[in-house]
């Protein structure tokens, strides 16, 4: 395959079809539901492939770039950011499926009980006109903007994360039995999937257990629930009393994280903290829309965020599978309503005033 000028690619014609995972702009996919089926290049020839690749980008950045290809880079190192919490994701779900548990990485380290969640506390927000969407100066995904004002009412939000005891109280008293707690399309999904619990989760002689990264382990009562749909929250909100929160009342409800050290560090990959960043991406009552004047970019480059802007629902924070320093207060993550293999769990509000 030959480049701009004649010069060889730096991979072979295939991996455009291969690596190329919904971007219609560039062309031709491998059958997306198929790809987990796929074998891989060898790892002589992926490693031959990165050196090739990171060799030309250090030449590239060697050069005197415009402002196009700099934000295009800056764009995809964060997107490369996202394949590493995707590729743990991934991970944990292929191991989930053999019946001997393996473990990603050794639970040495990890405490055998976290320390008891903190009592439910809620923070009173006055609501008003609010500024929501990141800065331009600062960098952000095409669906972190444009800033634009919105009308929040007063409201309340939990200033912790559901736990799993709190979560087993939902079970235990027939909440997956309850079709009154429900969505009409999440009590469809409930009865299709056979849903008793969250994904991972198992009861049997010896009690509740979770599938972890370190292997199948006894649930942890005051860990943040993970692995929850959208409906499976919902319900759970609407059990408890409360709703969840809009993304705007998160936002401005939520400080920025704190700065990740320069050096980075790995995911703890347990959420042991019930904290708002670095556990569980946390789900919002808000549908995935553009903000107004949201216009996507030209090319393939568009079609990162705003074709998914459909049937979605926004999630906010981080967790323990994101990279240190990739969360942030504006960021949006977005999935379908029925998803659960994602670190993702439960924050609370309810009308204030």
């Amino acid at each position: 395959m030959l480049g701009p000028a004649g010069v060889e690619a730096l991979s072979p014609e295939s991996y455009a079809v291969l690596f190329n995972s919904y971007y219609n702009a560039v062309g031709e996919q491998f059958h997306r539901p198929s790809r987990g089926m796929l074998t891989r290049p060898s790892h002589d020839e992926i490693t031959a492939y990165r050196r090739r690749v990171d060799s030309a980008v250090l030449d590239l950045l060697g050069t005197d770039l415009d402002g196009e290809l700099s934000m295009r880079i800056e764009v995809g190192l964060h997107h490369e950011q996202q394949h590493q919490e995707l590729l743990v994701t991934d991970i944990k779900h292929l191991l989930s499926c053999n019946p001997l548990n393996p473990a990603y990485a050794d639970d040495q380290g990890q405490p055998e009980d976290a320390a008891a969640a903190p009592t439910m506390r809620w923070a009173e927000q006055p609501g008003g006109i609010v500024r929501v969407g990141c800065e331009p100066a600062l960098f952000h995904f095409d669906n972190e903007g444009p800033v634009h004002d919105t009308l929040l009412h007063p409201f309340q939000i939990a200033q912790r994360l559901i736990t799993n005891s709190e979560y087993l109280a939902f079970i235990n008293d027939g909440g997956y039995d309850r079709p009154e707690l429900w969505l009409s399309e999440g009590w469809r999904t409930v009865q299709t999937r056979t849903w008793r619990s969250p994904q991972y989760w198992r009861h049997d002689a010896d009690g509740w257990s979770m599938f972890t990264l370190h292997g199948r382990q006894r649930l942890r009562d005051s860990e943040p629930v993970v692995h929850v749909s959208y409906y499976e929250a919902d319900a759970y909100a609407r059990w408890f009393g409360c709703r969840l929160p809009t993304e705007h009342e998160w936002e401005t409800a939520t400080a920025e994280p704190e700065p990740a050290p320069l050096c980075g560090r790995a995911p703890s990959l347990n959420p042991t903290v019930p904290s708002l960043y670095g556990a569980a991406w946390q789900w919002t009552s808000s549908s995935y829309a553009a903000y107004p004047g949201y216009r996507p970019a030209e090319g393939a480059l568009g079609e990162y965020n705003g074709k998914f802007m459909c049937n979605q629902y926004v999630l906010r924070g981080s967790s323990c599978a994101t990279p240190a320093g990739h969360g942030r207060r504006s960021y949006r993550n977005f999935f379908p309503p029925e998803a659960r293999w994602q670190f993702s769990g439960i924050r609370l509000a309810r009308d204030g005033g």
